[in-house]
């Protein structure tokens, strides 16, 4: 009730001391009173008066900086008010509604304004903090502002521009370096000599064809021959890696196929796999994200690129988990032509009996298996062949992946 009234406390006292004043000025003739009674009634309309008249928004504009923030990092939001009013304004009270994935305080004074006569619009800037808190797209607004008239008497509530989108990606925990693996999987040699540019001069150029990556261009073959040209061996030198997410509902709750954030074991997959997918891509491979029926879950991740890896977490910003299919297994068919590392991130597949045998195990330079469970049964996937380690719901992804990548024995149970 007293969130919709519109009188202030002085306002309250002001309207019941103008009817307390008409009722006793009729009732005993007193003529000074009823005036009395007449001018706080008065009073009490002109103010409300004002506030009708004296503002009016123009447009709102949000901006999050960064576009993209992480579970548990941290966002500036800044709110631009542009108003309209024709008369002064006094300063009111100004809340940003908070959606269930964020968390902040996100409220304030809003400033007394000037009248706009002569000119467009008043500009208010308004700047809070955010966390990210749950995983997903979330909807940050409107704005709501309490503003009185100059006496103090009346308030009006009101909402200012629509709901602004906001992207909260699963978090990329840093996950420890991957161990030397010889061969055409190692990574580590190969992003070495890209990373430091060492070599580039010797690869091979060509002119530049449309629809080539500008990332691939050779500025100093472009600036010898006057015209773009573009390295055609970069693409070779990055081996791949394959990263395998199963989605199936039957291995997580049903939380985890309604919304993001819903689940806290699916949403720690979802941490370890965006995680995986930068380390990998960190140490030169180029980086396939598959579901476990197959599905192409992203476009392949160039080695190198960080912030290819970063963009793919804010994709996954809204993925949950999938009805079941035709097939319960873990890892696709595709999986027997992998021969560079893979990485499956699970809950426990042992408990349905859906784990393969241990030819996929077998084929890959480096196999690691991440279950997300709070008994998981380790056993069948290291007769397998994976290097295999259990992180609990909400526990500690990177001993998990430093237990898998270094001794594969240990379950972590953080």
């Amino acid at each position: 009730m007293r969130r919709w009234w519109p009188l202030t406390l002085r306002g309250s006292g002001a309207a019941v001391l103008a009817g307390a004043s008409l009722v006793i000025a009729q009732r005993a003739g007193i003529p000074e009173l009823m005036y009395f009674g007449v001018l706080m009634t008065a009073l009490l309309v002109t103010a409300a008066t004002t506030l009708v008249i004296a503002r009016r928004t123009d447009r709102v504009t949000r901006t999050v900086s960064p576009d993209v923030t992480d579970v548990g990092a941290r966002a500036e939001v800044v709110v631009r008010v542009g108003l309209q009013t024709a008369l002064p304004t006094a300063p009111g009270r100004w809340a940003d509604a908070l959606p269930a994935g964020l968390r902040g305080h996100a409220s304030g004074v809003f400033p007394a304004t000037s009248s706009a006569l002569g000119r467009d619009t008043v500009p208010v800037e308004l700047r809070y903090e955010v966390v990210g808190h749950e995983r997903g797209v979330h909807a940050l607004g409107p704005l709501e502002v309490i503003t009185t008239d100059p006496f103090g008497l009346v308030r009006r509530r009101f909402a200012l521009g629509r709901p602004s989108p906001v992207t909260v990606a699963p978090a990329i925990v840093d996950l420890p370096p991957l161990p030397p693996t010889g061969g055409e999987a190692g990574g580590t040699r190969q992003s070495a000599a890209l990373q430091l540019g060492q070599g580039l001069d010797n690869l091979v150029a060509r002119p530049y064809a449309r629809g080539d990556s500008m990332r691939r261009i050779h500025w100093r073959a472009t600036a010898h021959r006057d015209t773009l040209m573009v390295r055609q061996e970069e693409q070779e030198s990055s081996p791949a890696a394959t990263v395998v997410f199963d989605r199936a509902l039957s291995r997580w709750s049903p939380a985890a196929a309604e919304a993001a954030g819903r689940d806290l074991a699916f949403e720690t997959a979802v941490s370890a796999c965006v995680s995986a997918v930068a380390r990998l891509v960190h140490e030169g491979y180029t980086v396939d994200v598959v579901d476990s029926d197959g599905e192409l879950l992203a476009d392949p991740v160039d080695g190198g690129e960080d912030a290819e890896a970063r963009a793919l977490a804010a994709s996954f910003a809204a993925i949950t988990a999938r009805a079941e299919g035709s097939s319960a297994r873990v890892i696709p068919a595709s999986a027997a032509v992998m021969m560079g590392p893979v990485v499956v991130i699970t809950a426990d597949p042992a408990r349905d009996h859906a784990l393969e045998p241990g030819a996929f195990a077998q084929r890959s330079a480096l196999p690691i298996m991440i279950m997300v469970s709070s008994h998981a049964d380790l056993e069948p996937a290291r007769a397998a062949g994976w290097r295999v380690a259990n992180v609990r719901p909400g526990g500690d992804i990177a001993s998990a992946w430093s237990d898998a990548t270094e001794r594969g024995l240990a379950d972590v149970g953080r």
